[in-house]
This record gives C-alpha cells, structure tokens and sequence, in this order.
C-alpha cells in the first residue's frame, strides 16, 4: 500500500475506531449503515447589541450613508463615461448616487427623478446610460472590499487569521416582463417567471460578487465563477448548501487551492469512495465504509486534460459555467467529465469523514451559511421597490440593476463597521474594549434597522388654499 492510499486508509479507520470508542457523540449508524451527523447551535445574534448601538442616535438616510463612504473612498470616481471623447463631460456625485439608488433598490430611473428634488431627469438617464457599466459598478465595489479588508474591525469576525472563510446561495425573483433569461418555477414563481440572484460573502460580512442566472440552472456551475472573480477576497474554505454542490465542483475547487465545505442535505445518502474495497473495511468491523473503489485508471488517463481544463479556467480564456454546462450537456458523460467526477468523489470523501469528526467544522459551515441566508434578507430590504421584481428584461440590466444592490449593501456594511471601529477607538478601559469587541464580534455587520431606506417623508405645512383636488369641478362632472 502506498504512503498516500495509506493516509486515506487510515482517515476512514480513524472515524469508525472514534466511533466505535463513544468518541463522537454526534455520529450516528444505524444498522443499514446510515450515517447521522448532529451539529449543536451555537450562540449567534444577527442584530442583539450591534442593533442597539447603530440606533442610539436615530435612523440614517441611505445616501447620508453612501455620501460618508464615497467621501472617505471616492468609489464615484470609478463611473467613467463610456466613450474616451467625452470623459471630460463628468456627473455631478449626486447624479450618481441616484443612479445606484435609482437601480439598485429597484426604484426605477424615471420614478427617482419625479420624485426627487435637485436631479434633471434628462441627465440622471444620460448618466445611467453612459456611465453605469458592469465592470464600472464591480470597480466600486472592489473599492469597498479593500477599504473593508483594511479595517481591524472586519478581519476580528475571522475565526481563523490566516483563514478566510466564503460562501455563497442563490435568492429567486420574479422578472414581470418578457424576458429570454427567465424561466418558469412553480413552487417559486407559481404561473410566472423569473430569475436567481446567486451572491457571494466572506465572513467579514462582505459582498463580493453577485450574478443572475436561469431559475432552472444549477447554482453549482458558477461557484467557480465567483471564486476566480475578485481579486481581493481570496477564499480558502467556501461553503454552499446542497443546490452548489456537485463532485465536479469538488474536484475543481481543490486545483484552485479552495477548500470545498458545503452543507449537504441528507448527508448519509452520499456515497463514500475509498482505494480499498468495501470488504476490506467490513472484515474489521468498520460501519462507515466505502461504497466502492476509485477508478484510478481513469484519473490518471485524463489527468492533463483536467490540468488543461483548469489551465483554461485559472488564466480566464473561458468562465468555469460556461466549460461546465458544456461537459454536461453531451448525452453520455465525456471522458474528461467523468474523470473530473472520480476525482472528485476523492475530495468529496475526504470532506465527509472530516466533517463527520469535526464539529467545529461543522459549525463554522452553519454560522457562515447563516450569513449568507441573512444577506438575502438584507438584499429583500434594499432591492424593496415594485415587488421586488425586475422590470429588465434583459440579462445585462439584471446584472447592472444586482450590482448597484450589492453596492448599496457594501456601503451599509462599511459604514456600519466604520461607526463601530470609532466607537471601539473611544474606549479607554483595555477590558471594556475587550468586552465590547466580543459582544460586537458575536453578533452581525448585515445590519439595516438603523438604515432609512425609502426615503424621508416631508410633514411641512401646506398653505390652507393649496386644495389637493377641485372638487366643484369633480363634482359638477357629468357623464353622457
């Protein structure tokens, strides 16, 4: 046996002699062989003190906030015209702060201008036109992301310094116009259609990417995708639920140097691969065993073209969904496909026994898929206009309209964090700053309470003969 099918070995003999020991009071098998793995809650507060403290002194107008943050980062600067002729004809701020609120809360260009006082509507759609590019919104929000990876604050909330933690999870949205891009769902959509919104975050609570895609897609083709796009966050673990995982994607995220951690439903269904058979490991009396063996000659056969592949995917010659849709969509599976899955069956196995040790590896993936599931609750409360529908129907506008979003709620995070670091710089007391930090770090930074997101109402008084409607006109009104 080589040294490294040995390691392997032992793993899988490691887990049923800690489990046959009482060691592992979580794990669970019946006598069919079904595994059960528990996870106990641990203690998390999504708003608790954090809440508390950011509405001390009232509630803050959205574009107060993205005012603040613009002032201390200048992201505006990143809207540049798209013609080279006409950089010199540049918005005013305010231009541009409406264009994202206008966009990414889902407002409308039109509507934000009537109901706004201080825009010209003819250059608000002008700007929206000519400046508001993806690559322009995605270089805003990589301003954000370095301005948060430079606080002391954000990088408190890793639970590992020198280990970044991300995940990722889709959220479906109605698109109320025809639209080539949408599709029917019925348990979501009921007769209409729409779209997924699959966005990223690091456990510094920080967006990082966000794209729309088909509701009937798989969301696993396109963790790759996310991954590889920014190039600030660099995820070494990342975690989805069972809709992002696939073994394919196992294998793809080990040769990006990305630890692949997702929670999958019914956990004791996956099958487990070993290099030894399942007879082996039942004469010792194991009861976690391996389903069958791993096919090495297959692996090995492909092993360059998987190289290749991954080659084609690191250097950005192809997205990583657009190889993976094409792998999958042959009628019998290719032989590099194939090859990719036995290899990641491999990796997927190896997970699996660790996450059945491991329960604080377990709990790390719970706490870091709530922030995910959060952040969909965050995206709800800023993206809140007509229905939460997209009125685009048209991919690029989806895109557009989600990345304006995601700026918005980089803004909130970053200031929320910006607030939060002066108020820790204020103490004095070394145990106070202490105690403060731990009750700041055990809660959330996707905090919104405090936010006014839709808008200020005006109580003025009106004049006495400012009549709203002429009611002797409505009145005297007669119908023939």
């Amino acid at each position: 046996m080589s040294p490294r099918l040995s390691v392997f070995f032992l793993q899988i003999c490691a887990v049923n002699q800690r489990y046959h020991a009482g060691e592992n009071d979580n794990l669970s098998v019946d006598e069919n062989g079904y595994v059960r793995v528990r996870t106990p809650a641990i203690s998390y507060s999504e708003d608790g003190y954090i809440g508390q403290v950011l509405t001390e002194n009232g509630i803050v107008p959205v574009l107060q906030i993205l005012r603040q943050i613009n002032q201390n980062n200048d992201f505006i600067n990143c809207f540049k015209h798209l013609s080279p002729k006409h950089h010199k004809l540049k918005p005013t701020a305010e231009t541009i702060l409406a264009g994202i609120l206008g966009k990414g809360c889902n407002i409308g260009i039109d509507k934000l201008s009537q109901i706004s006082l201080g825009l010209n509507e003819s250059t608000l759609k002008n700007t929206v036109t000519w400046c508001f590019t993806l690559n322009n919104i995605q270089a805003a929000n990589t301003v954000m992301l370095t301005a948060m990876d430079k606080l002391t604050l954000a990088n408190a909330f890793q639970i590992n310094a020198d280990q970044l933690h991300t995940s990722s999870d889709g959220r479906k949205l109605n698109v109320a116009v025809d639209s080539l891009h949408a599709n029917y769902s019925f348990k979501y959509f009921g007769k209409d259609k729409g779209v997924t919104v699959y966005t990223f975050i690091d456990e510094r609570h920080a967006l990082f990417h966000s794209t729309v895609i088909s509701a009937s897609e798989r969301e696993a083709a396109y963790v790759i995708d996310g991954l590889m796009q920014n190039e600030v966050v660099k995820s070494d673990i990342h975690s989805t639920d069972t809709h992002g995982f696939s073994e394919a994607i196992f294998a793809a995220t080990h040769l990006i140097d990305t630890a692949f951690a997702p929670r999958i439903k019914k956990m004791g269904n996956q099958r487990l691969y070993g290099f030894s058979s399942k007879a082996t490991h039942l004469r010792r009396g194991d009861m976690i065993v391996p389903s069958r063996t791993i096919n090495r000659k297959l692996i090995l056969r492909h092993w360059d073209d998987i190289l290749r592949f991954m080659a084609t995917i690191k250097l950005r010659y192809s997205s990583a969904s657009q190889l993976f849709k094409r792998l999958s969509s042959y009628a019998s599976d290719h032989p590099l496909y194939k090859a990719l899955k036995e290899f990641g069956r491999l990796i997927k196995t190896r997970f699996i026994l660790t996450y059945y040790d491991d329960l604080e590896l377990r709990q790390r993936i719970e706490k870091q898929l709530n922030k995910v599931e959060l952040s969909n609750l965050f995206s709800k409360a800023v993206f809140f206009a007509n229905n939460q529908e997209f009125r685009d129907g048209s991919r690029e506008e989806q895109e557009i309209a989600t990345a304006c979003k995601v700026l918005i709620q980089n803004a909130i995070v970053l200031w929320n964090t910006l607030y939060l670091s002066q108020r820790l710089s204020s103490v004095g007391n070394a145990e106070e700053q202490r105690e403060m930090l731990n009750a700041i770090t055990s809660g959330s930074l996707l905090t919104w309470q405090h936010v006014n997101l839709q808008g200020e109402y005006d109580f003025r008084h009106i004049a006495a003969n400012d009549e709203p409607f002429n009611m002797k006109r409505i009145m005297a009104l007669r119908l023939s």
